[in-house]
């Protein structure tokens, strides 16, 4: 056999491999289809998660961008996947049982991590490492733990905005989440816990770091930050609430005028990590341009 033909034979046997490989993931995917189904309908119910819409097309521009890598790694499948597709069938299975959907949609992205790995091997695994945990980010955190996060924000913000108020000369009073002002009072509630601009900032951030810093100790650093951002900017606007509220009454910071005070404050978040970034290139220098090249991640 010429080695013409051996090189279309090892064609036609990497896109069938491929294509098997695929068909077997988009059956995994029809096996959580009603599980994903009632995830997005999570996304469109719960602001707090409506970046999970973007999450899924961003990992799929993530692998898509990785193409050539692909193109040229080995197909050799690692039995090394069976370890996450056992734990993917156990979150189901629990999820199951106790209902909680938090495990079983876990348990999709654990499936997906496990069969690239069994399917494909440890190679293309690796070049699409980084899409594959992205995919985390879309999962709603368990009501339990929000309940966990949201109230110890909550207060967060309330004394933060009263420190802020103070500041600025307007007389308030915080008990707990609640803002005593001379003429009304203000009820941080878990939706002004600024879990919302959290969870999006930092998938934003995630993202950010992925694309604008190279060195894995500046992404750590950005990715991180993210958190101190979203609760200042948090206090910001529970503050700003209170201001509107004590010189306008009540009805000047509710409806229309809160929401666009969110949209205005995710903004100002994001000048900050623009700002972030910038300053940490300053310090450890200027970035490399990412190179597409066969073997990079």
């Amino acid at each position: 056999m010429s080695a013409l033909d051996t090189s279309a034979l090892e064609r036609t046997r990497r896109r069938t491999q491929v294509s098997m490989g695929l068909a077997v993931i988009a059956l995994a995917i029809v096996v959580y289809g009603q599980i994903l189904y009632y995830m997005v309908l999570h996304w469109k119910i719960v602001p707090d998660y409506s970046h999970g819409f973007l999450v899924a097309p961003l990992a799929i521009f993530f692998a898509w961008e990785r193409r050539r890598d692909l193109a040229h790694a080995p197909l050799d499948g690692s039995w090394l996947g069976v370890a996450p597709l056992a734990l993917g069938a156990a979150a189901l299975a629990i999820g199951r049982l106790g209902v909680e959907l938090t495990a079983m949609r876990v348990g999709f992205v654990l499936t997906l991590i496990g069969l690239v790995l069994l399917l494909f091997g440890r190679e293309i695994f690796r070049i699409l490492a980084f899409p594959l945990f992205f995919l985390f980010l879309m999962v709603p955190l368990p009501q339990s733990l929000v309940n966990v996060i949201a109230f110890p924000l909550q207060l967060i913000a309330a004394r933060a905005a009263v420190d802020a108020l103070h500041v600025l000369n307007v007389p308030a009073l915080v008990e707990g989440n609640i803002i005593h002002l001379a003429n009304a009072q203000l009820f941080v509630a878990e939706a002004c816990s600024g879990l919302r601009s959290l969870m999006a900032l930092l998938t934003l951030g995630v993202v950010f770091a992925k694309f604008f810093r190279q060195d894995n100790i500046e992404r750590l650093v950005l990715i991180a930050s993210t958190i101190p951002i979203a609760i200042f900017v948090n206090a910001i606007r529970v503050a700003l609430t209170g201001i509107l509220t004590h010189h306008y009454g009540h009805d000047a910071a509710t409806g229309f005028i809160h929401e666009f005070q969110g949209v205005i404050t995710f903004a100002v978040a994001f000048l900050l990590l623009l700002v972030e970034a910038g300053l940490i290139g300053l310090i450890r220098g200027p970035t490399e341009p990412r190179q597409l090249v066969r073997g990079t991640a």
